[in-house]
């Protein structure tokens, strides 16, 4: 019996840890493993995205003219226009936050209460060490000073190319870009998904992220160095469950 509540707290206990622990007990004794190359649209968390559309202009005709509706140059343009294409994102950030806080708060409280005549019931209790108009005498005493402080400072410049996975009825493209590179045992992934303006798109087929609507940049990684850095998942789980 001890030995099957074990077996269920065990296996409780790596359920509440996900597949990240499974995926790294997979991966004992050897580098992380690096996702295979698939289509983007095929993930199971994708899904089209939506956007409010302008209305429509009328086109005029325009079949004895060089000139195309739409087009960007005289000649043909080879930057990214179609679903498939790809285009490179040049991911710039450079951000710095400096926050400090102070708090000090102090409390205190005091209550007593008696009952020295209660319809004579009061003169049983004569034999009782007690004063009955001193039952209950309650105080209390409470200071809190806290003092936090915070600096941040990131900074980071890739490119990567991505693909255009949609485009939308007022031309602009849904793009996504991942990219995986490992260094001996640590796996960094960047991801990076938007919605861009073929007109924001350079001449040499790139375009900056701060160009790109409903941004998604997600950059971070696993490996050696990475799991020794976090705490632990049962850290994790007590810092979320314990009250105090």
């Amino acid at each position: 019996m001890r030995r099957a509540r074990a077996a269920a707290g065990l296996l409780a206990l790596l359920a509440l840890s996900g597949c990240g622990m499974l995926q790294q007990l997979g991966e004992v004794g050897g580098p992380p493993k690096m996702t295979p190359t698939s289509n983007p649209t095929a993930a199971p968390g994708w899904h089209p995205v939506t956007m409010p559309m302008p209305t429509p202009r009328p086109v005029p005709n325009q079949e004895d003219s060089l000139w195309r509706s739409g087009s960007r140059a005289f000649f043909k343009d080879q930057r990214a226009a179609r679903v498939g294409d790809l285009v490179t994102i040049v991911v710039t950030m450079n951000d710095a936050a400096t926050l400090k806080n102070n708090t000090t708060a102090t409390r205190s409280g005091s209550e007593s209460a008696g009952v020295p005549n209660f319809f004579g019931l009061e003169a049983a209790l004569t034999h009782v060490p007690m004063d009955p108009s001193k039952l209950v005498s309650v105080s209390s005493a409470n200071g809190n000073t806290g003092t936090g402080q915070i600096q941040r400072g990131e900074q980071v410049t890739l490119s990567l190319a991505g693909e255009v996975t949609q485009v939308l009825p007022d031309g602009n493209l849904v793009v996504m870009a991942s990219q995986e590179f490992r260094v001996d045992n640590e796996l960094r992934v960047l991801r990076v998904s938007g919605v861009i303006r073929p007109e924001d798109i350079a001449s040499d087929n790139t375009i900056a992220s701060d160009r790109m609507a409903e941004a998604r940049i997600a950059y971070g990684g696993r490996g050696e160095l990475t799991q020794v850095q976090g705490p632990r998942w049962g850290q994790q789980l007590m810092d979320i469950l314990m009250p105090f």
